[in-house]
């Protein structure tokens, strides 16, 4: 398993990846292998593999990501030749029922910018300035589709006048995102501590920013009243208005940094809106047939 996971640091898996693979080896597998008896990755059947996925008691989702993760181990082991066969390539996944993505609408988005104006410090009293900072971070959010880690250390080199560089595509070029004024203004004007980045400090792990980063956001949609409300859904929201503007999906998927047009797919299929209108025109054309079946001509 350390092999495994040495493999995946030098392929530049993000540290969230890796952590979720080393908190399923230590806390799930090693301790399922060890009541199993099982010393040797030999031992390790299809029948074995059903067994561990019988024990887990996650949602389905989850369930199914720690399935996969146990599948790529597997293949790693085979492609290693420390075993022949992947056990798990047999065993079927679970069905998940994939909720549809919500974005925020409108109004959802007025109240919740308008409570960064009202968000308390530990004193409970107005921060002047970690309002206009917390701001800048919801709009960044909403028209980047950042995720919440990489918003948080998005440094200061890679706003370029009003277009933000995301990341390089496989082929090599890059990809930049053009940003409104006021949140290019809100950015330009942002304190930080550190002048490399927009809103990390540097000094804490990131893991720890972003799940203080997620406390605070739980508090601002808590003073903005909108229920439900998590980070990604900006990133959700910034999907759904591009796709409603007629952008093809495989467009959208680029700008999100999918690795696929599938995963893209998976998520925001719902809200393609060609594809919705062709679905809506092919239900109005039955409506022909239904008129002449029960017209005064035929009723006689």
């Amino acid at each position: 398993m350390q092999k495994f996971l040495e493999d995946a640091e030098a392929r530049h898996l993000k540290p969230g990846s890796i952590r979720r693979l080393r908190t399923i080896f230590s806390n799930q597998l090693l301790p399922f292998a060890e009541m199993r008896g099982l010393q040797h990755l030999s031992q390790v059947s299809v029948d074995e593999v059903r067994q561990f996925r019988a024990s887990l008691r996650n949602s389905a989702n989850t369930s199914q990501k720690k399935l996969e993760s146990l599948r790529s181990f597997f293949r790693f082991c085979c492609d290693s030749k420390w075993i022949a066969e992947n056990p798990g390539n047999l065993v079927k996944a679970l069905k998940v029922t994939q909720r549809p993505t919500m974005p925020f609408c409108e109004d959802e988005m007025k109240k919740i910018i308008a409570a960064c104006s009202q968000y308390p410090n530990c004193h409970g009293n107005y921060d002047p300035e970690y309002g206009p900072k917390l701001k800048a971070f919801v709009l960044l959010l909403r028209h980047s589709g950042l995720r919440i880690g990489d918003a948080l250390m998005l440094e200061r080199k890679h706003l370029k006048g009003d277009r933000l560089f995301l990341y390089t595509q496989k082929t090599g070029t890059p990809v930049y995102v053009p940003l409104p004024p006021e949140l290019v203004a809100a950015l330009n004007f942002c304190p930080n501590r550190n002048p490399e980045y927009f809103f990390w400090s540097g000094e804490s792990k990131l893991t720890t920013a972003a799940g203080n980063q997620r406390k605070y956001f739980n508090r601002l949609f808590k003073i903005a009243g909108v229920r439900g409300g998590k980070p990604h859904r900006f990133r959700d929201t910034f999907a759904v208005e591009l796709l409603l503007a007629d952008v093809p999906l495989e467009r959208v998927s680029i700008l999100l940094g999918h690795s696929s047009i599938k995963v893209t797919e998976k998520y925001y299929s719902p809200w393609v809106k060609s594809r919705q209108d062709q679905l809506e025109a092919d239900v109005r054309k039955t409506w022909g047939s239904i008129k002449d079946a029960v017209s005064p001509v035929n009723a006689q």
